[in-house]
């Protein structure tokens, strides 16, 4: 959570031009500088701390939930995986949380399905991989946890205009 002021929440709808331009810009080519926020403040003609504002604020109302960059792992010599885990509803929230403890883990996320918890793990081997998949399970008492490796990578570029 972040703090600071409170401030009106706007949902995905109520989103003003200012909001919308920011968003579009920042979804694809961050800029890779020391100062990007600046640049994107020059860029649409804003301040540097609008553009921090209203960042912050749709981080905090939910719009915005990660920035960062996405890397592809075997470019970089790391194996990337598919986990799916049935868990019981009363332990979804534990076995979430230990999930993401560990740092190969990019996401996370519930499906409605018999396998409801969804991960992706990337780590430099599938041996690690499965023993962090073991210690998993140990750990929280989860047995049915799939490793779904992928056997080809198609990858398309999602950029929503908004």
């Amino acid at each position: 959570m972040i703090e600071g002021k409170k401030t009106e929440k706007r949902s995905l709808t109520r989103l003003d031009d200012i909001d919308r331009k920011i968003l579009n810009r920042i979804q694809s080519d961050f800029p890779v500088t020391t100062r990007p926020y600046l640049d994107i403040a020059v860029e649409l003609a804003l301040t540097e701390e609008v553009v921090l504002q209203r960042i912050k604020q749709m981080r905090s109302n939910g719009i915005i939930r990660r920035i960062g960059g996405n890397f592809v792992p075997g470019k970089l010599g790391f194996i990337s995986t598919l986990c799916a885990a049935k868990v019981p509803e009363e332990k979804i929230e534990s076995f979430s949380m230990h999930v993401n403890k560990y740092s190969g883990v990019t996401h996370n996320y519930q499906r409605d399905n018999n396998y409801n918890i969804w991960f992706t793990f990337i780590a430099p081997s599938m041996d690690e991989i499965n023993n962090r998949l073991q210690a998993i399970s140990g750990a929280t008492g989860i047995k049915e946890i799939l490793n779904l490796p992928a056997t080809k990578v198609f990858k398309i570029k999602a950029h929503f205009d908004l």
